[in-house]
């Protein structure tokens, strides 16, 4: 059922390609609109056995890039100094954020040049934000007059485009970011200054415009954020999840994330997200995302950032093996420029990210935890499982120079065990070590010869 708010809201659906796979017929299953009911559902399979995705945030805050994607808020709100000289320095006296706007051209933006990056990136899923705090829209919403990618700027319905380029070419699930509040939006505001006990923000944009997204675009993620410290009553996300849940047109699909009010986060909703950059080390009892941006100081394009701002591939393939580990997906963070381009240190990284995966992707896709995470004798091994192949996998990032890799947890199986390199295919020597674990000769490889630069993955047969 829509929450009473919205009595009949009907919205067109536009003619996409179809979902991969197409959605389930209607579960008998129902869920009430209560934390209980809704923390019960199993998270779609997919999710899990994806591992890996890609961010994108893209909008209006593109245009300045600088400093941060929060420009706006830090430029009028808290008067940052390096921003307010900025605006001196560059822009008209009475130049506004919403000037912006029309200066958010995308003119480069070609959706199915985007889809073959994603692709080649070993992705499976993304994430692109919809609405960010600002409010600008990416597609042509009709509760965000002139204030949308079709009235102003780009005059292009970039959701759209992006939607059916990822489903046309790839086979990437489809995910919408969308913040539930926005900094400066008049009702919201006014509602804040009542403590939340008005909620005129809520039932006239964001409950309208979550549905409006979900019925014409079907994202198969949606990953909702800034609850502008409101509880999720004011939100009334309870009702628009069962809602989602129950009726939508990707309610067999859908996953979300944790961030539907004040004190919801690590705590409700689909996957945890817990903070930005949440990367504990340790396994969780909760499928969790570590969302993370290649460029460690803003999630949006910097056109200040300086070379050591960016994470190197070495990171963050480190990254990825030590969330999968622990049974976490990463979430990748890119920010295009206001031209819709992919510069091209986001792409080097991602096109390096799709080749070590095409290597070692068996270590880490539809892999499931092991007994242990990392290990105890080796710095920097992490393992994964795949139970029933008899499969351990012990990823290392640095290649001993003995040419011996020392790993502390496998117990061997005499006569059982086999040990392969990924990349390499041979089997390998190795042999018991007196208390635990296993020794393992690794092969005498040229540079050349290695089967990735970055970190090299063994695969690891009937060991306990």
């Amino acid at each position: 059922m829509r929450p009473r708010e919205l009595p009949g809201l009907a919205l067109p659906l536009l003619l996409l390609p179809p979902l991969l796979p197409p959605c389930p017929a209607r579960s008998a299953a129902r869920f009430d609109p209560t934390w209980e009911s809704l923390d019960s559902r199993q998270l779609p399979a997919w999710f899990d056995q994806a591992k890996f995705g890609i961010f994108i945030h893209w909008g209006v805050f593109s245009v300045p890039s600088f400093g941060s994607e929060w420009f706006w808020w830090y430029w009028q709100k808290e008067k940052i100094p390096k921003y307010v000289e900025f605006m001196k320095d560059n822009y008209p006296p009475n130049f506004k954020y919403e000037d912006f706007g029309p200066l958010f051209t995308a003119n480069f933006f070609n959706a199915n040049k985007w889809a073959d990056i994603f692709q080649a990136s070993g992705a499976k899923y993304i994430v692109l934000t919809s609405k960010h705090h600002e409010g600008f829209t990416l597609w042509g919403s009709e509760y965000s007059w002139n204030w949308n990618a079709i009235d102003e700027g780009p005059k292009r319905d970039i959701v759209k485009e992006l939607a059916v380029a990822i489903r046309n070419r790839t086979d990437l699930r489809f995910g919408l970011y969308y913040s539930l509040f926005e900094w400066f939006h008049p009702l919201f505001l006014e509602d804040e200054s009542s403590s939340f006990h008005t909620r005129q923000f809520p039932v006239s944009k964001t409950l309208p415009e979550l549905y409006e997204l979900v019925n014409t675009y079907q994202p198969e993620i949606l990953w909702s954020d800034g609850d502008g410290g409101a509880p999720d009553q004011y939100w009334n996300s309870t009702g628009f999840l069962a809602w989602l849940y129950n009726e939508s047109p990707v309610r067999g699909t859908v996953v979300t994330n944790d961030r539907w009010g004040a004190g919801s986060i690590c705590k409700h909703g689909g996957f945890y997200t817990c903070t930005d950059r949440y990367n504990p080390g340790h396994l969780l009892p909760h499928k969790w995302e570590n969302c993370m941006t290649i460029d460690k100081l803003s999630w949006g394009y910097r056109r200040d950032a300086r070379i050591s701002d960016y994470l190197t591939i070495e990171e963050l393939v480190k990254q990825l093996v030590e969330t999968v580990s622990c049974g976490g997906n990463l979430l990748m963070n890119i920010g295009p420029t206001l031209d819709g381009t992919i510069s091209v240190v986001f792409e080097e990284r991602l096109r390096q990210m799709g080749s070590w995966l095409r290597v070692n992707g068996e270590a880490i896709y539809e892999t499931h935890t092991w007994r242990s995470q990392n290990d105890t004798v080796t710095p920097d091994v992490w393992y994964t499982s795949k139970p029933k192949e008899k499969l351990v996998y012990a990823i290392f990032l640095k290649w001993p120079t003995s040419g011996q890799l020392f790993l502390g947890q496998p117990k061997a199986i005499l006569g059982a065990t086999q040990v392969k390199l990924l990349g390499h295919g041979q089997p390998l020597n190795w042999i018991s070590l007196e208390q635990n674990g296993i020794m393992v000769e690794l092969p005498q490889l040229t540079f050349p010869q290695m089967p990735c630069k970055w970190g090299w993955a063994l695969a690891l047969t009937n060991v306990i």
